[in-house]
């Protein structure tokens, strides 16, 4: 089992960011002599609620304390951006990780993005399609045509191409049922998103498998998991140390609309002790370790990605966090 941290490049706005990011840094070089496996880091545009670092100039920095870990921008918001730009600015940070990169994309879901973007309604899915096909061209060193309102390539090529061979992997983030099933036919692998419960997530992988079955694609060689979880001494220590943190961050998403791209039988508007349950890891040790155990072989997990970390959390209890994970979680996860 791969253990992995989605790292928070989210802070207050009455947070000083500066002092913030040195804390990251920190966060990732404890990562390093921690053993962890892998860092990602997610992208959203015109945010209120938080300071929002843009993900790849931070990996690109943090890429210098990263040592053998591998680096995930989970997700870039591809239906947004322009190809040939995310083309050429993934295969840099390729080659600034030496070859190390893992390629997340997804759709989005904030209609403030959409329009700042000039993204039409219902031109998410297309536009995510056309444009990982043209990415991929580009890093194939094919020549390429293309035409959307904000994009045009005649024969184009580029000589800057990622390390890994034929390309990084790409994985796609989804949450709805047909996402899902979209994730097995764009990418390498479905990054499991971890606002659901273990239950949806379970149901979903059986949707998952069987668009895989359809395809003719074998299951993919790793498959992502990413969870909200903090270990401490206690469960009752866990939910006082993170819930102020925590709970404002899914305030959040639900203000964002996070929650309608979610089954509708999967409720994230609920009340934070409900929301918690099969949803967030909290607890002592053995506790976290046993939750980990159980979502692994429900859905059959081979990379766990934990978020310790949520806009407000004081630089210390995320340390401590981070060792009780390593130290004493890990080795009881097979």
């Amino acid at each position: 089992m791969r253990f992995g941290l989605l790292i928070t490049n989210q802070y207050l706005p009455s947070e000083p960011p500066v002092e913030r990011f040195q804390e990251t840094l920190q966060q990732v070089r404890l990562a390093r002599e921690l053993g962890f496996d892998l860092i990602v880091f997610g992208q959203h545009f015109l945010v209120a609620e938080f300071q929002m670092l843009q993900p790849a100039v931070a990996a690109a920095r943090l890429a210098a304390e990263a040592g053998p870990m591998r680096l995930g921008i989970t997700i870039y918001l591809l239906p947004l951006l322009n190809p040939v730009a995310v083309a050429e600015e993934a295969a840099t940070l390729d080659i600034v990780t030496g070859g190390r990169l893992i390629f997340g994309i997804g759709l989005g879901y904030r209609e403030v993005e959409d329009r700042a973007f000039g993204l039409g309604q219902g031109d998410r899915v297309r536009r995510l399609a056309d444009h990982l096909r043209v990415i991929e061209r580009l890093w194939a060193g094919e020549a390429v045509t293309f035409e959307s309102p904000h994009c045009r390539l005649v024969e184009a090529r580029t000589a800057l191409r990622p390390v890994q061979r034929p390309r990084p992997p790409v994985w796609v983030a989804a949450n709805s049922d047909r996402a899902v099933e979209r994730a097995a036919e764009l990418g390498d692998a479905w990054i499991v998103n971890p606002h659901a419960t273990v239950q949806t997530i379970e149901r979903q992988l059986g949707l998952y498998r069987a668009a895989l079955a359809r395809l003719g694609k074998p299951s993919p060689v790793e498959l992502p998991v990413m969870r909200e979880i903090f270990v401490a001494g206690s469960r009752a220590e866990a939910l006082r140390l993170v819930r102020p943190s925590l709970e404002r961050k899914y305030q959040a998403y639900v203000q964002w609309g996070q929650h309608r791209a979610l089954p509708r039988d999967d409720d994230m508007t609920q009340g934070f002790e409900d929301l918690v349950r099969d949803r967030f890891i909290l607890g002592d040790p053995a506790g976290c370790a046993a939750e980990i155990r159980r979502c692994a072989d429900l859905v059959g997990a081979t990379t766990m990605i934990f978020r310790v970390h949520w806009p407000g959390m004081p630089h210390d209890a995320v340390a401590r966090a981070m060792r009780l994970l390593a130290e004493q979680v890990r080795p009881l996860v097979p």
